[in-house]
């Protein structure tokens, strides 16, 4: 069981202690009480079983980059052309 501390504004505090009073348990319990209620209707949260797993990788082709002679000029024709595409985009020339 972990301690804790928590801080309430005074007019909380006050009612909280009246409502403990009238059901006869401590603060302690009702602030319990109240925290294992929100838990309960909470969608999607509490104490999970599962062990986190990384998701499923995706193949990405080629295991070496570098595999195809041309790489270097392969990359510079594709972002010229990603570069271009973006000057006539921002020129309103786009089709």
């Amino acid at each position: 069981m972990k301690r804790t501390q928590i801080q309430l504004p005074d007019w909380l505090f006050a009612v909280a202690q009246d409502v403990a009073t009238s059901k006869e348990i401590s603060l302690t319990e009702l602030v319990r009480r109240g925290l294992e209620y929100m838990v309960a209707v909470t969608p999607n949260v509490g104490i999970s079983n599962k062990k986190w797993q990384p998701p499923a990788s995706h193949s990405l082709g080629s295991s070496d980059p570098f595999i195809v002679p041309d790489w270097r000029e392969e990359l510079h024709v594709r972002d010229l052309k990603v570069a271009e595409e973006s000057a006539k985009y921002n020129a309103g020339e786009a089709e």
